[in-house]
C-alpha cells in the first residue's frame, strides 16, 4: 500500500500519504503458522451500570491473527464489552481469558503488559503533547529500545513523521485517528481493539483507516473491531457478531453476515428482496 491521499473530505479531515510497511513483528507470527487457537475467549460476560445491564451474558472468541467485529446500534453494549476487556469497566460476571489466562481481576496496566491494547472511541490523543510524545506515551510500560517501533509506525503513517513535533491537537480528525492507532501499536500488543475508528471521518479517510486495519492484520496482528459502519466492518472481518441490547443475536463469517437479509435491512440500509 503506497497510495497517495492528499484530499480533504467534507469534514476537513486529511491524512496525506499512507506508507507501505516493510517491517514485521516476529512475536506475532502469521496467519497459518501452525494450528489455529483462540487468543481471546469471552464467556457469559455481564456488565452493569447501577441497575442497568449493558452487557447480558455474551460469549465470543477472537482467533489469533484474525479480524473479529462487533456491530450493532448505539447502546447495544459494544463499547462496554471492549472497556471491560481492558478493565476500564468492572464486569458483573463471566470470564475473559487471553492466551488461556483469566483477565478478570487484573488491572488495566497488567492487561496491557499481557498484550491487549485499545484505540478508544473519539481518539483521545493528548492534544497538548506532540505527535512524538503521544507515541512515547503509548510505550510507557516498555523498558526496551523504542526506535525500531517508532520507525515502523512512521513507515506506516508517513504524515505522522512529517508532523512529529506538531501538537496533536492541531492535527485533522483523520490524522488524530492515525495517531491513536499508532500510539496503541507502540505498546507492542498481540491484539489491538478499536472502538469506532471511522467515527466522524470523511469517507475517503474511512477507506484509509480500513486499509491500515488490513495492513496490520496481514502482519499478524489480531484485531477486535467495534464499528457502526457495518458494511466496511463485515467486509474486513473474518468473523462478525451482531449485538442488540446487550446480547449477541447473530454471528457468522463477516461476508456471510453482510449478505444476511436481517443484517442488510437493519444495519446496511438495504431492504429485503
Amino acid at each position: 500500500m503506497s497510495k497517495n491521499v492528499n484530499q480533504t473530505g467534507s469534514t476537513g479531515n486529511t491524512v496525506g500519504k499512507v506508507g507501505s510497511v516493510q517491517a514485521s513483528w516476529d512475536h506475532l507470527g502469521k496467519r497459518g503458522d501452525g494450528p489455529s487457537r483462540n487468543l481471546l475467549e469471552v464467556k457469559d460476560l455481564k456488565v452493569s451500570y447501577g441497575g442497568i445491564e449493558a452487557v447480558r451474558g455474551i460469549s465470543f472468541d477472537v482467533p489469533e491473527h484474525e479480524i473479529v467485529t462487533l456491530i450493532g446500534a448505539n447502546g447495544a453494549g459494544k463499547s462496554s464489552t471492549l472497556r471491560s476487556i481492558v478493565a476500564l469497566e468492572k464486569p458483573a460476571g463471566g470470564s475473559i481469558k487471553f492466551e488461556g489466562n483469566e483477565m478478570i481481576g487484573m488491572g488495566t496496566e497488567q492487561i496491557v503488559k499481557n498484550g491487549i491494547t485499545l484505540v478508544p472511541e473519539g481518539r483521545r490523543v493528548f492534544v497538548n503533547l506532540s505527535v512524538y510524545e503521544n507515541l512515547r506515551m503509548g510505550a510507557y510500560l516498555r523498558n526496551d529500545d523504542l526506535q525500531s517501533d517508532l520507525d515502523w509506525v512512521y513507515t506506516l503513517f508517513p504524515r505522522l513523521k512529517e508532523r512529529s513535533w506538531q501538537a496533536a491537537g492541531t492535527l485533522s480528525g483523520g490524522e488524530q485517528q492515525m495517531l491513536a492507532i499508532a500510539r496503541a501499536l507502540m505498546s507492542r500488543p498481540k491484539m489491538i481493539m478499536m472502538d469506532e475508528p471511522s467515527l466522524g471521518l470523511a469517507p475517503i479517510i474511512v477507506q484509509e483507516v480500513f486499509e491500515i486495519i488490513h495492513e496490520i492484520n496481514k502482519m499478524g496482528m489480531t484485531i477486535l473491531l467495534v464499528e457502526q459502519n457495518a458494511n466496511m466492518a463485515l467486509k474486513a472481518a473474518d468473523m462478525g457478531y451482531v449485538m442488540e441490547t446487550g446480547r449477541i443475536t447473530l454471528s457468522g463469517a463477516g461476508m456471510e453476515l453482510a449478505e444476511n437479509p436481517v443484517v442488510k435491512e437493519a444495519y446496511l440500509g438495504k431492504s429485503r428482496s
